[in-house]
């Protein structure tokens, strides 16, 4: 017997859902919330199955602006645990389809319902229906690089130390949307730099060769954390072509202080 299940958040009746099949699982008609709530709930799920995600473009785009958020779902990717499609048409909710069961997704804001049937003919019909939907689809393009390679690159390239302030700065944040409201993850990475005092050539190197930004953006990312007096700069030569630059903390008191302190005073200058 397949029973409803219930929970305070979306990730919460994923993960139950997710805890109880081998996989392949389709989610079929997934809006923003529930795209977010799948990459936390395979995060959060031992074992977890393989899920193929059919979103709308939109509601991917949203997500995966969020630095911190779609670094994790290429991790899963990576790991073969998540495949993203763009869904070409669009069911009226959110559907978990596995190999025996059918799982329609309702939040009702304070509280999420996972309302389900095993019915034979409902659920083989929902899984050829949506099958057929994924064949159609293209893959999304995710093009954040995974968080692991992120981080393990930047611990080879940069050092344990810059690796751990990064780290500890992101883990700080909410989001890293870089919308005004918080940081983005270039934002961290140089600050993490320059506590340590490392060269922006460097930095916008190891940002460039993982896909995190451009060298272009590290340099506007530098000039307009200079301007806001939160990074300084100093030349070091070097025995052929041009010096390079030195990052540092501006202010003194932060450069001895815990990575999620300078997280906090960066967002308080640049809002």
């Amino acid at each position: 017997m397949v029973r409803n299940v219930y929970d305070d958040r979306i990730d919460g009746v994923l993960q139950r859902v997710f805890g109880e099949d081998d996989g392949p699982m389709y989610v079929a008609d997934a809006p923003a919330t529930v795209v977010e709530a799948i990459v936390d709930a395979l995060s959060a799920t031992d074992g977890p199955p393989e899920v193929r995600l059919l979103a709308d473009e939109d509601a991917f785009k949203e997500v995966f602006e969020d630095f911190l958020v779609a670094s994790e779902a290429a991790d899963h990717v990576a790991s073969g645990l998540l495949s993203l499609r763009v869904a070409t048409d669009s069911g009226a909710n959110p559907t978990v389809v596995a190999e025996g069961h059918v799982t329609s997704l309702v939040d009702a804001g304070a509280r999420v319902g996972g309302l389900r049937t095993g019915e034979d003919e409902l659920v083989a019909a929902a899984r050829s229906d949506v099958e057929e939907r994924w064949t159609a689809a293209e893959e999304y393009s995710l093009r954040t690089p995974p968080m692991s390679a992120v981080r393990e690159e930047l611990e080879a390239d940069l050092g344990a130390d810059v690796q751990e302030d990064f780290s500890g700065m992101l883990d700080s944040l909410e989001t890293a949307r870089g919308n005004g409201d918080d940081l983005d993850e270039v934002t961290v990475s140089l600050l993490a730099a320059a506590k340590n005092e490392a060269l922006l050539y460097d930095i916008s190197r190891w940002g460039e060769d993982t896909g995190v930004a451009s060298k272009a953006t590290f340099s506007r990312t530098k000039s307009s954390l200079e301007e806001a007096g939160l990074i300084d700069t100093e030349k070091v030569p070097i025995e052929v072509g041009r010096p390079r630059l030195r990052l540092t903390l501006s202010d003194e008191r932060l450069r001895d202080a815990e990575p999620d302190q300078i997280a906090a005073a960066a967002q308080t200058v640049l809002n």
